[in-house]
């Protein structure tokens, strides 16, 4: 790797005059800013940015933590999130935490270590009192994404997950629907622990019992889903509506998979809906009701708040409640006391 004296050797001019053009110093002349960039250029010189940035007091970098990569609305997150600080000047380094609590901590150590100037952080476990507090020790502005911490020192960007659990809870109970389970991921993290308590909270306000089998939190696998469902289905009395309460698609392949195993038809001997709108979803036969959020938006706004607090270099904070909406397809679009008296005619 070819350093600033080589640079200088190329030009002809000292290793002080380097710095100055490359720092973007004034009062340097074009000719010799025009010698020194031509010289970076032959020779190859790639500036340590991070050592640059430190001697300035930034770093042109972004700490980025998620839960789990592998959940495409987390890769769709990334993906925005990304280009939102690329198109302002700003690199990202991406921490993912695998679904783990302890891997939190970890990811902010290491960022922190890389002297990131923020931090957008989506962690596995928004509950944890240690992480809350490694955090507010951090001198960067810090933008939570979709996740909730008790604390004014940092600022979010949410979305109304209860709202719509609640919206989805009254469309099946409109439809017949009594014994309604939800199968969701880890409540440590803010969405599922808030589609659970919108379906729970809107159950108990209709009146309808609240059955703690029928409510199972894990991470996200094919296995745990379709074992989760399998438990449901073998009590005396199954569910007739089953809600999934995360946006891994794995976790839907489980569901879809041990329905099918079961020769148990959406639709017609039991009504699925989906936390978490996507391609798979609407594009299943039948399409399967879910509630739907803006990523993008959601996104674009985090990264947003982040570089505004970078370039007015302000502590100030707030937090944001993004809208949802449900949308009703053919899965749960359907009476029950149709069908079953229909089963038993």
């Amino acid at each position: 790797m070819a350093t600033i004296r080589e640079v200088a050797a190329k030009a002809g001019v000292a290793p002080a005059s380097v710095t100055r053009v490359l720092g973007g110093y004034p009062n340097v002349s074009d000719a010799l800013r025009e010698r020194v960039l031509q010289a970076v250029r032959e020779v190859g010189y790639q500036p340590d940015l991070v050592a640059a940035g430190l001697r300035r007091g930034y770093t042109k970098t972004v700490g980025m933590i998620v839960n789990d990569i592998l959940n495409p609305t987390v890769a769709e997150l990334v993906d925005v999130v990304e280009s939102e600080l690329r198109i302002a000047g700003y690199g990202v380094i991406l921490a993912n935490s695998n679904g783990q609590s302890a891997n939190d901590l970890e990811s902010l150590r290491l960022l922190h270590q890389r002297r990131v100037d923020g931090l957008i952080a989506s962690v596995a476990d928004d509950r944890q009192d240690a992480l809350a507090e490694a955090m507010g020790e951090l001198s960067i502005p810090i933008v939570l994404l979709d996740r909730q911490i008790e604390s004014e020192d940092f600022s979010a960007v949410l979305t109304d997950h209860r709202y719509g659990a609640t919206q989805l809870v009254e469309h099946l109970v409109a439809k017949g629907h009594r014994e309604i389970a939800i199968i969701s991921g880890s409540t440590d993290a803010y969405p599922s622990r808030e589609r659970v308590r919108g379906v729970v909270d809107a159950m108990r306000s209709l009146g309808l019992p609240i059955r703690p089998e029928f409510q199972i939190s894990g991470r996200g696998s094919e296995e745990f889903a379709a074992r989760s469902l399998a438990s449901m289905l073998d009590q005396p009395t199954p569910p007739t509506a089953v809600v999934l309460g995360n946006g891994n698609t794995a976790a839907l392949v489980g569901i879809l998979r041990e329905l099918r195993r079961r020769d148990v038809r959406i639709g017609s001997d039991i009504a699925l809906a989906a936390a978490e709108d996507g391609p798979l979803v609407a594009l299943h036969t039948p399409p399967i009701t879910a509630i739907q959020r803006d990523i993008a938006d959601l996104g674009r706004r985090a990264a947003r708040m982040l570089l505004g607090q970078l370039v007015k270099d302000s502590k100030r904070t707030h937090t944001v409640l993004l809208p949802t909406r449900l949308v009703v397809r053919e899965s749960t679009d359907w009476e029950l006391s149709s069908r079953v008296t229909a089963a038993h005619a």
